[in-house]
């Protein structure tokens, strides 16, 4: 992992050269260091190369931790960012794909393009996930790395599209390169620039949000860039399973996945009913559909760009926003929250557990996807709900404790826009025309450790955090 990252921060020095910027050391320093490291550590050989389940969540976290630190220097280096707390916490969102920053104004204005394509960079790579990405161009993988590809990879449950782990990886990361290079071919035909387009690109199939202007894609005032944007964060949003059924000749079967059905659902609905309550405000509907439209697929994605002040809009529309920053996106998608699939399961779960008390001697089983859910991933999904909810309301008291000047939804906003990835909350202190400058530094690593926990499905970090793990036997 990390001879990967120092390969790849040859990108930005390169782009750095090509608009005559003098940021070489800001990218050659970490990657001295990177090669310096990794290298010996990639000649190294053990006797055991068993990868069980605990193995491959520590593997997941660690690298995860790891390459977010090291992906920092870039930015401290330049003085791009001051303060490692404020440049940690905007890479580990970068990493994520969260789409939270510190930045805002001038900073972002003022950026340059190198530190400014490495920011972006790092969307493009953490959203189908670091480790994939090694797993797809590592010339063998083992058996046991299936149990890495399953820790990294978002959703209730993760398996094989083939016979071979290494090329289940190639066959998503196929899909994912296909489809941010079609994004940046739109873009580029509507007129944007060449280097707009591709980091568009990047930071929507990431679904991560940061823009490259202040003003993020509603800096650009054009209809047609949003509905290509949108467009892209819905599909983003869609497990990638359905991709691939469709590349093999499975439309039918992909078109009725129950995940798909109830996500486009739940994306119709919601941008009808906010376009319905923002109309008083916006003046005609269909104004007030493209930015509801747009606005739900990118709260929904996670992704985090934006064309309005969602937090100037009524309650009702601010807490649908709410509701769909938890449950996020499909299973096995680029996108954060709770996961659609996981959210079937559970509300499927408690109509069984009513059924069973109802009449005890009943046989009731929970079925998804035409499929019976075992007991296994029942209790899976439940633990992730509580440990969700119980980290959510633990962050938010700890926010308002560190924190007395901000409210306590302001908290509660910000927390859950964290731990589901989403970026921007729906609050006016951390809404989408806002940013995390506010929150003093020990909150910010706070914060930065909830985006890793959401983006890793929060298992990986607990069990790293565990003492247990560290014990031998």
């Amino acid at each position: 992992a990390m001879v990967i990252e120092a390969t790849l921060l040859l990108v930005p020095l390169l782009v750095g050269v090509y608009f005559g910027e003098n940021y070489y050391l800001s990218f050659l320093i970490p990657m001295a260091g990177l090669f310096a490291v990794g290298l010996p550590l990639s000649f190294l050989r053990t006797r055991d190369k068993s990868i069980y389940a605990k193995e491959g969540f520590v593997i997941v976290a660690l690298c995860w931790v790891v390459l977010s630190l090291v992906g920092c220097l870039p930015f401290i280096i330049s003085g791009e960012i001051e303060g490692f707390a404020d440049a940690f916490f905007e890479t580990v969102s970068d990493f994520k794909t969260t789409g939270a920053s510190t930045l805002s104004g001038e900073q972002v204005e003022g950026m340059s393009k190198s530190v400014m394509f490495w920011r972006i960079l790092t969307h493009w790579l953490g959203g189908m996930g670091v480790l994939v990405f090694i797993l797809a161009v590592m010339p063998s993988a083992g058996a046991g790395l299936m149990y890495v590809f399953r820790a990294e990879s978002p959703g209730p449950s993760s398996g094989k599209l083939v016979g071979k782990m290494r090329y289940t990886a190639q066959i998503l990361y196929g899909i994912y390169v296909i489809m941010t290079f079609a994004e940046a071919i739109l873009l580029l035909i509507g007129g944007m620039s060449l280097y707009d387009s591709v980091l568009t690109a990047f930071s929507t199939a990431g679904t991560g949000g940061f823009g490259i202007h202040d003003g993020s894609i509603a800096y650009y005032n054009n209809v047609y860039y949003e509905m290509v944007v949108a467009v892209f964060m819905f599909l983003f949003g869609i497990n990638f399973n359905i991709f691939y059924l469709i590349l093999t000749g499975n439309v039918l079967k992909a078109l009725k996945s129950e995940e798909l059905i109830v996500y486009v659902v739940m994306i119709v609905t919601a941008s009808l009913v906010i376009a319905i309550n923002i109309l008083d405000t916006v003046g005609n509907f269909g104004e007030a559909i493209r930015y509801s439209f747009f606005q739900v697929n990118t709260v929904s994605s996670t992704t985090g760009f934006s064309t309005a002040d969602f937090a100037e809009w009524p309650a009702l529309s601010k807490g649908i926003l709410l509701f769909l920053t938890v449950v996020g996106a499909s299973g096995g998608s680029t996108g954060g929250g709770m996961k659609v699939a996981r959210m079937c399961i559970l509300a499927r779960s408690a109509q069984a557990n009513v059924r069973r008390m109802s009449n005890p001697r009943a046989v009731v089983t929970v079925k998804f996807e035409g499929k019976t859910v075992s007991h296994e991933t029942e209790r899976g999904v439940l633990t992730y709900f509580i440990l969700y909810v119980a980290i959510t309301c633990a962050c938010t008291l700890l926010l308002s404790l560190l924190n007395a000047f901000t409210g306590v939804f302001d908290n509660f906003s910000a927390t859950l826009a964290c731990i589901s990835n989403v970026g921007p909350g729906v609050t006016k202190a951390i809404g989408p025309m806002a940013s995390y400058s506010q929150y003093s530094s020990v909150s910010k690593i706070l914060l930065s450790i909830v985006m890793l926990a959401g983006r890793l499905e929060i298992f990986p970090m607990l069990i790293l955090l565990v003492p247990r793990t560290w014990k031998k036997g």
